[in-house]
């Protein structure tokens, strides 16, 4: 077994035998120079292991940027402490890890991922603890007033995928999960679709965790038509399983429709490590648009973050600089450590990090995102998703095994997201 193995084995171990994880990215680490002022705790949560999306890249990010925060003096002359939990796709796990963040006295919940947000916002907002950089997968991510997003979520993504299909696709198959979150995905797909005077997507509800979708794949392929149609797939995890049944469909018979349909989706369902994993440039997502929130994994932006997880993440290979829960681990890090930074000498607490997020606290973030802020002033207030601040997207497409721009910047989806019903 090799060294990069057997570490990402025994983190799984830890974490799946514990449940919640005791791992911190804290601690007394080699190099470590601390400070001299109380550390900071925050806790970092996401599924692992489970049969629908796991992202372990997202705590093993938090980690790293610890050790690396924590060689370089901490935040401001604090110590980062992180504490990791396995969130485990449940509604039980997403409210153990929350009241755990409680029982520990973390100051913020930071870069994490869960779709159960009425199960752990909650307990964070009881006690006061605010959620910094969620992944945007739940509601709750953008109605709880302690929540402060650094991207816009799954509204955003769809809209915007409606926008990058509206101008290049004449018919659209939408396929996405049959739950009350994905009931709200065609509409936000057809505001995207209506900018362009689109007559809107066939919807096609799909079992989240299904082993197969060869009748979803089928009707999808056959509604999408002939020339210039296109087939969109938002299934998290399970869009890889989609695609494979996708490509197994016999030959359309003569006038059946679907001979030359093209495929698209959105990061987090489709991202670089899926295309590397599926062949390469000889992977089925060859030529597939993607909708993103970020720039593409090659932008320079990234660089920081890059030479960050090259020296500190070692051979944890759950620290994938591509993923797309990596890159928002890194945006909800960047945004603590500006905000601890913007603190007097008092002291670190959730409620003085609250207010300074509250208040108008800047973040620069590089080029990843505009600069965020979460004043009354900065929200989109659109139904259902009324803190969203950050409504860019980015139009990708996958050329030659890599996600690259299809169009160069971000994309405002704010005003679609508003439109749609």
């Amino acid at each position: 077994m090799t060294g990069r193995r057997l570490i990402s084995l025994l983190a799984y171990v830890t974490t799946a035998a514990t449940g919640v994880s005791l791992l911190t990215g804290c601690g007394v680490l080699p190099g470590a120079t601390g400070g001299s002022r109380e550390p900071v705790t925050v806790m970092t949560w996401a599924p692992d292991g489970t049969r629908a999306t796991n992202m372990p890249g997202m705590p093993a990010m938090a980690q790293t940027y610890a050790r690396w925060v924590n060689a370089n003096g901490g935040i401001d002359g604090h110590e980062l402490r992180v504490l990791t939990c396995n969130e485990q796709n449940t509604t039980s796990g997403a409210a153990a890890c929350a009241r755990r963040a409680v029982r520990e006295n973390a100051v913020a919940v930071v870069g994490s991922y869960s779709q159960n947000g009425r199960a752990f916002m909650a307990p964070l907002e009881a006690a006061g603890i605010p959620y910094i950089g969620g992944y945007g997968i739940s509601e709750d991510e953008f109605t709880s007033p302690l929540s402060y997003p650094v991207n816009g979520g799954q509204a955003s993504l769809i809209a915007g995928n409606g926008m990058q299909l509206a101008g290049g696709c004449r018919k659209v198959s939408l396929v996405r999960p049959d739950t009350l979150a994905g009931d709200k995905l065609p509409d936000l797909l057809n505001a995207g679709l209506r900018k362009a005077s689109h007559r809107g997507a066939v919807d096609i509800p799909a079992v989240e965790d299904a082993a197969e979708y060869t009748a979803q794949a089928s009707r999808a392929r056959s509604r999408a038509g002939d020339e210039d149609g296109c087939v969109t797939a938002v299934l998290g995890e399970r869009t890889q399983t989609f695609f494979d049944s996708f490509r197994r469909l016999p030959e359309p018979e003569e006038g059946e429709g679907g001979d030359d349909v093209r495929i698209s989706s959105v990061l987090g369902s489709v991202g670089q490590p899926l295309i590397d994993r599926t062949g390469g440039a000889h992977s089925p997502f060859e030529g597939a648009y993607v909708t993103g929130w970020y720039p593409e994994a090659g932008d320079k932006s990234w660089a920081p973050m890059r030479k960050v997880i090259q020296e500190h993440a070692f051979v944890d290979n759950r620290v994938d600089p591509a993923d797309p829960g990596v890159q928002t681990t890194w945006i909800a890090y960047t945004v603590l450590k500006r905000v601890v930074e913007s603190l007097d000498s008092d002291g670190v607490s959730a409620v003085r990090i609250t207010h300074a997020l509250d208040k108008g606290v800047t973040v620069d973030t590089g080029g990843l995102t505009p600069a965020l802020r979460w004043r009354y002033d900065d929200l989109l207030g659109a139904p259902g998703f009324p803190r969203i601040v950050n409504h860019d997207v980015t139009f990708q497409v996958v050329r030659e095994g890599r996600l690259v721009a299809q169009k160069p910047g971000f994309v405002d989806v704010g005003e679609t997201v508003l439109a749609a019903p």
